[in-house]
């Protein structure tokens, strides 16, 4: 920017600011979900009404793997996908799942539906799990996909048959660990066979159908996305966040084993997420609409291409501006980076040339603006402490509030605040020209940055440098008229506005408040892109006071509006423990600050009481009434100090179990009879707890031989415990009240029953058993 063209165009000022605010209030309004269409709909048509009939069969109750309640969905669903005509079976196996010091299986019942090609090129593989979490109904997480899945096989089969052959998948067992998927890859013969993969999850319940994850070497199935897809969503700086992330679904097995394709969720309202609100009046039908028209116009697509020509050999970047699809291939992300740089580069030298910046004053005002960008993440942090302090309930929401809103609002107005706080002072000591380039310089760094490690979110940086130093040289041009000068220099903070933001808000929604610094960084790269914008003000004290004020009556609207009610429920955590050997029964609550009802059972801060290995972290606890319950039984069939096997039994209506282990182990393996085996590597430890942890979901009632392997000892102590859903049997227990549902805590409305064990070298039986010790 140069002092002549401020001059001139200072009359542009709020017309600019005006564009800005347009293209970010189109760009959030074209990043909407679908009008749902009723059931009268054409037949070959997407309907979310017939949809929803389907969903409210089998997703009116917790459907975890191994309940009776997810067995009702088994059939329900079996029988649908058979009604279709799709050839139809249910592959019975054992899953598995590493992680740190854990080892997690479980018997699952996979629903593998078939409808074959006329002339096949391969297999397009459409998944979704139907079981839920033990805490709530998963209408969206994954039941809404789930039934997309049945209407869109109805819609398919109203039309000529699809070249390519289609394969359902509605795999069990994902909500512990991608269980079902994994099974399905490992012992399946259409797991092993390869294909294009659609996967659909939901992280909320409602919001836009994201694509939000592919395999590598995705541009022709980009293409097919944008081409085929009525109402596309998504851009490809969220494949790249995600790639980073430690979290899964069964896209990643599936991907794994060497299927190619593309993961999509609706990410909206996610404090619902995995509690009993995730229900199939809280969900929005809308985002059921955009999941199914997405699911059946890509299986259409997919189903009659030559799926051999989907092959590439590079990556694209693709996003929306304004409601239109932009896509260009990996090749050109370096080429823009190095253009941006250069063309920020002959920015600064003609402001040297023209003696409008010095490099030293460049050089502070560059490295100073990493000031207000730390500034926006501290205090988006400090935010989140802040309510914890005031609301501890908070706490077990894990940052995702039902009315965050304001509190978003909040940090957006105190990223803006931390900008003008950095370019207020400084325009006047260093000169509004060394800001504008430094901001440039920024964006264009973190544009190379992106292109070598995160090449499909180079373009957030890259577009908004590139367009800003071209559109700044070009109104630094001689005669230039002064509307072209104007529109010129609104390039750069026009495009930050178009990406920009949306980012900002799907990091809110995905990550919560409790990673709040993540969107406030985004919103101060935004808030430096348009700064220079102020330029033509006349902004004094008065503006960064304004902001303040704003931001702190933002906070007070938010704690006044974002409440807890019956619709938007608090969570709490509460579990009932007994050790079988002793017959003395706590209750347990991990909640930092109990609501009233969980005080009604617990009572101090204390582990003392409960049996040994079964405390995780810090619990409040209270005495409970003793139960009549089997209780979990080891036998051992040999333990030489390295390996131990032994026979694993839950006890009368148990659905899982649990082992814990004083030692780490580095193999763990299962035997379930006719589902199957399985074993996986195990590295690290449990934190909180004994070093190492073994599961077994949906176990049957014969029980499981387990094997593990771990470092030579003469004797291992292990915990047993068996695991049964809901409190109802314990006497004396009261149901929440209205405004109250369980918390995400895997461990919580379980009765656990423990039986301790010390089994030394040589050890044959039932061991040992530990008793209260």
């Amino acid at each position: 920017m140069f002092k002549k063209m401020f001059k001139k165009t200072a009359f542009t000022g709020p017309a600019a600011l005006v564009v800005l605010v347009a293209v970010v209030v189109l760009s959030a309004m074209a990043d909407s979900t679908m009008q749902p269409l009723p059931a009268s709909a054409p037949a070959g048509e997407f309907s979310a009404r017939r949809a929803l009939d389907h969903l409210r069969e089998f997703a009116a109750e917790p459907r975890p793997i191994g309940s009776p309640a997810g067995d009702r969905a088994r059939d329900y669903l079996v029988g649908r996908l058979r009604a279709e005509g799709l050839q139809v079976e249910v592959q019975r196996a054992v899953g598995a799942r590493p992680a740190s010091g854990l080892a997690t299986f479980g018997q699952v019942d996979n629903i593998v539906g078939r409808l074959p090609g006329t002339d096949p090129t391969g297999t397009v593989l459409i998944a979704a799990h139907y079981d839920s979490a033990a805490m709530g109904p998963g209408a969206s997480d994954d039941g809404a996909a789930v039934a997309a899945m049945i209407e869109t096989v109805r819609a398919l089969r109203t039309g000529t048959g699809l070249r390519n052959d289609v394969v359902l998948l509605m795999s069990d067992g994902e909500e512990d660990g991608v269980l079902g998927a994994e099974a399905f890859v490992r012992r399946h013969p259409l797991g092993r066979a390869g294909g294009v993969l659609l996967n659909w999850e939901a992280r909320g319940v409602r919001g836009p159908s994201l694509m939000f994850e592919t395999s590598r070497n995705n541009a022709r199935l980009v293409e097919t996305f944008a081409d085929a897809v009525p109402a596309p969503r998504g851009d490809s700086s969220m494949v790249e966040m995600y790639r980073l992330l430690p979290n899964n679904t069964d896209f990643t097995p599936l991907t794994g084993a060497g299927f190619t394709g593309m993961n999509f969720a609706y990410i909206r309202g996610s404090s619902l997420y995995h509690t009993a609100a995730d229900s199939v009046a809280n969900l929005d039908p809308g985002s059921l609409q955009h999941h199914g028209s997405t699911m059946l116009a890509l299986t259409r697509a997919l189903g009659g291409a030559d799926l051999r020509t989907l092959t590439s050999d590079h990556d694209v970047t693709y996003f929306r501006a304004l409601g239109v699809m932009i896509t260009y291939p990996g090749t050109a992300v370096p080429l823009l980076a190095a253009l941006a740089v250069l063309a920020v580069a002959g920015l600064v030298v003609l402001g040297r040339v023209r003696r409008l910046l010095t490099l030293p004053r460049l050089a502070v005002a560059t490295v100073s603006a990493v000031l207000p960008l730390l500034a926006s993440v501290v205090m988006a942090q400090g935010l989140w402490e802040l309510l914890v302090g005031l609301r501890p309930e908070y706490d077990t929401m894990g940052g995702l509030l039902h009315r965050p809103q304001a509190f978003e609002a909040a940090i957006a107005v105190m990223s803006a605040l931390a900008v003008l706080c950095w370019y207020l002072p400084l325009r006047r000591r260093l000169g509004p020209v060394a800001l504008s380039a430094a901001v440039l310089v920024w964006l264009a760094g973190l544009g190379v940055l992106c292109a070598w490690f995160a090449p499909g979110a180079a373009f957030l940086f890259t577009l908004p440098a590139l367009l800003g130093a071209l559109g700044a040289l070009a109104a630094s041009v001689t005669g230039v008229p002064a509307w072209v000068r104007a529109v010129a220099t609104t390039l750069g903070p026009v495009t930050a506005a178009a990406v920009l933001p949306s980012l900002a808000w799907n990091a809110f929604d995905g990550m919560g408040l409790a990673l709040g610094g993540v969107g406030a960084l985004v919103l101060a790269l935004f808030w430096l892109g348009v700064a220079p914008l102020v330029e033509p003000f006349r902004l004094g004290r008065a503006v960064p006071l304004t902001a303040a004020g704003l931001a702190l009556a933002l906070v007070g609207a938010g704690l006044a509006v974002d409440g807890f009610d019956a619709e938007r429920p608090r969570r709490t955590h509460l579990a009932y423990v007994m050790d079988a050997d002793t017959r003395v029964a706590h209750w347990a609550s991990a909640d930092p600050e109990p609501a009233g009802w969980t005080r009604r059972y617990v009572s101090a801060r204390a582990v003392d009481g409960l049996p040994p290995g079964y405390a995780r972290g810090s619990l409040w606890t209270g005495p409970a009434p003793a139960i009549r319950a089997d209780g979990p039984r080891v036998v051992v069939s040999s333990y030489d100090g390295g390996t131990l096997t032994m026979r694993v039994t839950a006890g009368r209506g148990a659905r899982s179990v649990t082992l814990r282990l004083d030692r780490p182990i580095t193999w763990a393996g299962v035997s379930a009879g006719r589902f199957g085996q399985a074993g996986v590597q195990v590295t690290g430890t449990r934190t909180g707890t004994w070093p190492s942890e073994i599961r077994f979901r949906g176990i049957p009632s014969q029980g499981v031989r387990v094997t593990v392997r771990l470092s030579p000892a003469e004797r291992v102590r292990v915990i047993a415990i068996s695991e049964s859903d809901g409190l109802s049997a314990v006497p004396g227990f009261v149901p929440r009240p209205p405004g109250l549902v369980a918390a995400t805590r895997e461990d919580g409305d379980l009765v656990a029953v423990t039986r301790g064990y010390t089994l030394r070298r040589g050890s044959h039986g039932d061991g040992v058993a530990e008793g209260a010790q």
